[in-house]
């Protein structure tokens, strides 16, 4: 039996002053699915920033705990805790054999964040990562480029399409907002 943990659709969406992020909840371990409703996005800075994760759960907390305290020391400046952050996922022993991605956003950043040393603005607002993270990306761009339709709606879409697909992403969505002040 495949006892690796398969998981995890995450699609994000900035527009419009507003910043969308959508998680499904499944967690699959071999061909079974183990968990229908698990949370995999989540608030942290005192819920100024989201952050999303795709992968090992264990891993990806861990990741989130250690983000969230580059932020603390940055004093909430993205851009340098995003790089703080990357540089010590990429040298450090421990962290580096983490096996997550992360998508975190606040009212001016959307990035993808990995253990290779990647921090990635993705083109037209719209991130995406895990199992089933290229169907949702997909789906969202031709959404943000063709209708008029809000960030939230435009990730549950996205989300909708993804789990049709993907085996390892369910239809059990979480969602969440950010509004730019």
């Amino acid at each position: 039996m495949d006892t690796k943990l398969h998981a995890t659709t995450i699609v994000a969406v900035k527009r419009n002053g507003k910043t969308a992020i959508a998680g499904d909840g499944q967690v699959t371990l071999g061909n079974t699915v183990f968990k229908t409703q698990a949370k995999k996005i989540r608030r942290i800075y005192g819920n100024k920033v989201m952050v999303g994760f795709a992968g090992s759960v264990a891993d990806a907390q861990t990741l989130c705990d250690k983000f969230e305290g580059k932020l603390r020391e940055s004093g909430g400046v993205m851009k340098r805790a995003v790089i703080e952050f990357a540089k010590e996922w990429r040298c450090d022993k421990v962290l580096r054999n983490l096996e997550a991605m992360m998508i975190v956003a606040n009212n001016e950043y959307l990035l993808i964040l990995s253990g290779n040393g990647e921090v990635l603005e993705p083109d037209e607002g719209i991130a995406a990562i895990g199992s089933g993270g290229m169907f949702a990306a997909s789906a969202a761009k031709a959404l943000v480029r063709n209708t008029d339709l809000d960030a939230l709606t435009i990730v549950k879409e996205a989300m909708k399409v993804a789990s049709d697909i993907c085996i390892y992403t369910n239809s059990n969505i979480i969602t969440d907002v950010l509004e730019d002040n």
